[in-house]
């Protein structure tokens, strides 16, 4: 080094000087070498801290996986039952089937069974149908009794009652409007009755 004689100096100049040296290359090296290192190191504690977390949950979510299932499977049959009440496509056959089983067990004549048009409302769709029977009263107030127990379901509207066509057999004439209800909408499923 130009200008700093260690030979003339006493020894422990010699150790400062050495000391003072030899902190300013470690300051130095921890300044500028080591510094990307040690950012590092910190993002990757905290990438393995994030990690940790994620275990620890993944395991409590995974003791709770019987449970998670349990509610599912509740979950899906709660939607079955739901769907048997308010179901997603129109059913037109079921519908006339179970409906006509209806006027089988009693005493009816099945007159008219006329799908009508959709109506979209909120998120569901109402489909109402004219249904005319002729038969007696308290038949009458059965297939009303019976047609409320559907799992489905399905509101009577504007009933009219009067004399049915053919006298003799039948002592009424029923009319009214079934109108039943599908979950969606049935004009984007093909739509028509």
């Amino acid at each position: 080094m130009a200008g700093l004689d260690l030979e003339t100096k006493p020894w422990w100049v010699a150790l400062i000087v050495g000391l003072v040296l030899g902190g300013g290359a470690i300051w130095a090296s921890d300044r500028f070498l080591f510094k990307n290192i040690k950012l590092e190191i910190a993002s990757q504690q905290e990438q393995l801290t994030e990690l940790q977390r994620q275990v620890r949950e993944g395991k409590a979510a995974e003791a709770r996986l019987p449970q998670f299932q349990e509610e599912a499977q509740r979950l899906e049959a709660e939607l079955q039952r739901l769907l048997r009440i308010l179901p997603t496509a129109r059913q037109t056959d079921d519908l006339i089937k179970r409906i006509k089983s209806l006027t089988e067990r009693g005493a009816h004549r099945f007159v008219t069974f006329q799908p009508g048009a959709f109506i979209k409302k909120d998120f569901y769709t109402e489909w109402p149908i004219v249904v005319a029977l002729e038969g007696g009263y308290h038949e009458l107030a059965l297939f009303f009794d019976r047609m409320a127990r559907f799992s489905r379901i399905i509101n009577v509207d504007a009933l009219a009652i009067g004399r049915p066509q053919r006298q003799g057999l039948y002592s009424i004439s029923a009319t009214f409007t079934m109108k039943t209800f599908i979950y969606g909408d049935v004009t984007t499923q093909g739509g028509t009755p």
